[in-house]
């Protein structure tokens, strides 16, 4: 491997896998990260995207010296509420009750953690315009089962992206990781791909 750092993805999402590999980026090693995801109070979508990243990246990092680990995660706010990942439908059902015609936002933070302890971060933020949804279409959507383990009870790049309206931002942070910005931290470390 002529001297190239080693990249570890510090996360068990296959699609942060697959927006990485979509730019041509193949991790030496891929490590789901265990971290506390726990909100703090009065903490903000930005700052707690920030913070879960950088200890997704220091979990891994720890047992990876000499290599180069990509962490990030992902936020869905609406105003100054972070909306929790659905793992039930009552839960799913109250987010896409609250994001019904109304706009909300869409944090990732991503941390590269470098083999000197060196750290490079970036928030990213992108806002989503829900289009008003009727009771038949919540219903529909649930049943669909796409919602199961999301920030904010959905998936843009699955079904419900029939009900989006508009984007102001990037769309692969509202997947679960921006690409131009992880690709530009990268390139800052003086990452190549092989």
């Amino acid at each position: 491997m002529t001297g190239r750092l080693r990249l570890v993805l510090a996360s068990a999402s296959p699609r942060r896998l697959d927006l990485l590999r979509q730019i041509g980026v193949e991790p030496d090693a891929v490590i789901a990260a265990d971290a506390d995801e726990t909100v703090l109070p009065r903490e903000l979508a930005a700052a707690y995207v920030e913070r879960v990243a950088r200890a997704k990246a220091d979990a891994v990092a720890a047992g990876e010296s000499g290599a180069l680990v990509l962490a990030a995660d992902t936020a869905v706010a609406c105003g100054r509420r972070i909306l929790p990942k659905a793992e039930d439908e009552a839960t799913a059902r109250k987010c896409l009750e609250l994001m019904s015609g109304r706009a909300h936002r869409v944090y990732t933070g991503v941390v590269l953690a470098g083999p000197a302890s060196e750290r490079r971060t970036r928030v990213v933020e992108s806002r989503v315009k829900v289009a008003r949804l009727e009771a038949a279409d919540i219903d529909a959507y649930l049943s669909s089962g796409e919602w199961r383990g999301k920030a904010g009870g959905y998936a843009i790049q699955g079904l419900f992206a029939r009900h989006v309206s508009s984007i102001i931002g990037s769309y692969s942070n509202i997947v679960g990781l921006p690409l131009h910005e992880t690709a530009n931290l990268l390139k800052g470390a003086g990452w190549r791909p092989a």
